[in-house]
């Protein structure tokens, strides 16, 4: 199986959730569905399909955690250097609006464009991996044509 690229705040984050979701969510689940079960007839019960809805969605959440979580390769930024790779910070200029971002290429369970974690398969990241300061990148966009220069790489 293909390992999935992680740091090591994004490996955290997913695992509290599991272990939310396991010792919070699954047990309240479970004690829903009880107290809908003692209301009767379960063929016209709205409390009980909805526990047994979330239920589900909590347990296939879990799997898909689990899953995440056990194939997941924590890589240090912190230890690398050089030319763009993965967990590299790096800030950007649009040459056209002049407009500077900084982004963080992290895995695709961690990635949030509000937060600057770039999704190390996003059409971005690919065209920045292997760049340098001072290299502009190309990038097809939904909107057009994109044209970044590399302002600096920072490994944190």
């Amino acid at each position: 199986m293909e390992k999935i690229p992680m740091t090591r705040a994004g490996f955290d984050q997913l695992d509290a959730e599991l272990r939310d979701l396991k010792a919070v969510e699954r047990p309240a689940v479970i004690r829903a569905i009880a107290e809908a079960r003692e209301h009767g007839d379960l063929s016209e019960n709205a409390e009980y399909h909805a526990a047994r809805e979330k239920q589900s969605f909590i347990e296939g959440r879990i799997k898909e955690l689990e899953m995440i979580l056990s194939r997941a390769e924590v890589i240090d930024p912190a230890k690398l250097s050089g030319s763009v790779k993965f967990g590299a910070r790096v800030t950007v200029v649009d040459e056209d609006t002049d407009e500077e971002k900084t982004f963080q290429l992290v895995g695709e369970q961690e990635a949030d464009l509000e937060r600057g974690l770039l999704n190390v398969r996003s059409p971005l990241a690919r065209a920045l991996i292997g760049k340098d300061e001072g290299d502009s990148v190309e990038v097809t966009t939904p909107g057009g044509q994109k044209s970044y220069e590399i302002l600096s790489i920072r490994y944190e």
